[in-house]
């Protein structure tokens, strides 16, 4: 995933150096981000959308922890 250096944060759902399965259940919230970036003005309400989509995505993670 490459992240435009004007959106820190996507920094964070960067998946290529987890194992699987916790790959595959990040790479979809990178994904997303990407998407949120690319299609969302940058403002204060993106922001919080990126943030809690990056919440949802470590509770997904650790959800399939062993």
């Amino acid at each position: 995933m490459s992240q435009p250096t004007e959106e820190p944060i996507l920094r964070f759902f960067n998946a290529a150096h987890l194992p699987e399965p916790l790959r595959t259940v990040s790479q979809p919230f990178g994904e997303l981000a990407l998407l949120v970036v690319a299609t969302c003005p940058r403002n204060a309400e993106r922001s919080v959308a990126l943030r809690k989509l990056l919440e949802a995505k470590d509770a997904a993670v650790r959800a399939v922890l062993p």
